[in-house]
């Protein structure tokens, strides 16, 4: 994964995952010579977190490897994700097998005993598109698990989320924001939406700050129009910071003047001045000097 979209999805993904699992990025697959983008181990103690990871908590509910596409991949790419994720297993069963074996015994690559085998996990391979990948789940026989989200066989261990398929609900967000297009737009304006404490908050906007700062740096790739939806994102998030700073600074200074003329103020009356909006407390600042009441400045509430 080489441009910007693809890095963005990678750190989303870890950061993510991060709240209730072990996560590792571009794991290098010996064997293949291959990286898997994003590999996740849950971490038991914090089921908690994970419970309200909505469908990302989900997908890594059990060791997996999370294998975004900014473009719908065809068969060829998903075959080199399940050698990735089939060599992976053989590489987590060695080291299993170095870790049983008694000091100074030799560990190589023969099949084992299956009864001294150590029981290690299959991990599942989480493929996420962003559009719907038709010879794919032909060929694999997908069912859909949910809406967004086929399975395959068991054996398999392979889950297909596919972006534009996902309802827009909180439970989807942090995976939509890998999306492009009209699936991204969505993801921004409800990231927006947002409480500023909201965990995906937290996520997501600082690495959609940093790749549009670095957008800016380096040449954009003419395939890469993640890089437009970041952009303008970007711009709106800087025009409410500016317009939250002016809110700020108007209410820190109408509160101010009211004390200086009114005395302490009424719960009530600061509550409406917390609500109100830049033009509000512009017309009330306006009002301080010649008003006998409070009421003359703020007039009655609505």
């Amino acid at each position: 994964m080489h441009n910007g979209a693809d890095q963005f999805a990678k750190n989303i993904l870890r950061e993510a995952l991060s709240r209730a699992s072990s996560p590792e990025t571009e794991v290098e697959v010996l064997a293949a010579t291959q990286k898997i983008d994003v590999y996740s181990v849950p971490d038991p103690a914090r089921d908690a977190e994970r419970a309200g990871m909505g469908l990302l908590g989900e997908l890594s509910a059990e060791p997996s490897l999370f294998e975004p596409f900014h473009r719908t991949p065809g068969l060829r790419q998903v075959r080199s994700c399940l050698r990735k994720q089939l060599t992976w297993y053989h590489e987590l069963e060695r080291r299993a097998r170095a870790q049983a074996s008694p000091v100074g015994a030799s560990s190589n690559d023969a099949e084992p005993d299956a009864s001294t085998q150590p029981a290690v996990a299959f991990p599942a391979l989480v493929v996420i598109s962003s559009g719907r990948p038709e010879s794919v789940l032909a060929a694999y026989e997908c069912r859909k698990a949910k809406p967004g989200v086929s399975h395959a066989a068991p054996g398999l261990a392979l889950r297909i989320v596919v972006l534009s398929e996902l309802p827009r609900t909180q439970e989807t967000l942090l995976l939509r924001l890998l999306g492009s297009g009209r699936v991204l737009r969505e993801a921004l304006a409800d990231l927006a939406a947002m409480p500023e404490d909201a965990w995906e908050r937290s996520v997501a906007t600082p690495l959609l700050v940093h790749f549009r700062l670095g957008l800016d740096e380096q040449a954009t790739s003419e395939e890469d129009d993640v890089s437009a939806e970041i952009r303008a994102w970007f711009e709106d998030y800087q025009q409410k910071l500016r317009n939250e700073g002016l809110k700020e600074g108007g209410r820190n200074l109408l509160l101010r003047q009211l004390r200086a003329r009114f005395g302490e103020l009424p719960a009530a009356v600061v509550a409406r001045i917390d609500a109100a909006d830049v033009a509000e407390l512009e017309r009330w600042g306006e009002r301080v000097l010649g008003a006998r009441t409070l009421d003359e400045v703020l007039g009655a509430p609505s």
